[in-house]
């Protein structure tokens, strides 16, 4: 197996271990900036780190686009790993984060609906609720946050948000390499 495979698996089991660890002590119980933010260093570390053992191990001269290609196949693995993870913590794990998430939302728009003048705002910004009763207004506001927390959703989201960091990281992790490490 590559070492940038590994590298991408292992800081994929060291998220998912922080993650589980967060959710055992309670430390971050409602809250998603610090598992998010560790998620997102963990894969620029995978990168990192496989990318330059990947070098260190190379002999021949590469090119900029393997070097990247390497950068992602740390990536890929990792993105996918945790996006899976993330689908079968918040369907069995945690369920009531979403739940949470959900009740938050709509005690919000309850909240909004229930002032006047947010009312007025909100009917005169969307032309479809100028017509609509308030329980109307509620239902057809409250389905965009059903349909956003739910295990599939996140994990999809998740998924999409990792590649797309991969890539990037890959090609900044390259670029980096290339001017100042590698000169």
């Amino acid at each position: 197996m590559k070492v940038t495979i590994k590298m991408g698996l292992l800081f994929a089991a060291i998220w998912i271990a922080s993650k589980m660890i967060f959710f055992i002590t309670g430390v971050t119980e409602k809250e998603i900036v610090p598992s998010v933010l560790l998620n997102i260093l963990f894969m620029l570390l995978a990168i990192s780190f496989g990318l330059y053992y990947q070098k260190m191990k190379n002999t021949e001269e590469s090119t900029m686009l393997s070097d990247i290609k390497n950068g992602l196949t740390a990536g890929v693995p990792y993105a996918i790993i945790v996006s899976i993870f993330i689908f079968f913590y918040y369907d069995t794990i945690d369920p009531d984060f979403n739940r949470h998430q959900i009740a938050e939302a709509e005690m919000g728009i309850q909240k909004m609906l229930d002032d006047p003048n947010e009312l007025k705002t909100l009917r005169a910004e969307n032309g479809d609720f100028e017509v609509m009763t308030k329980d109307e207004i509620y239902n057809s506001m409250i389905q965009g946050p059903q349909n956003f927390y739910n295990p599939k959703s996140t994990a999809i989201v998740s998924m999409l948000a990792l590649l797309m960091l991969a890539t990037l990281n890959s090609i900044f992790v390259t670029i980096i390499y290339r001017k100042i490490v590698f000169k």
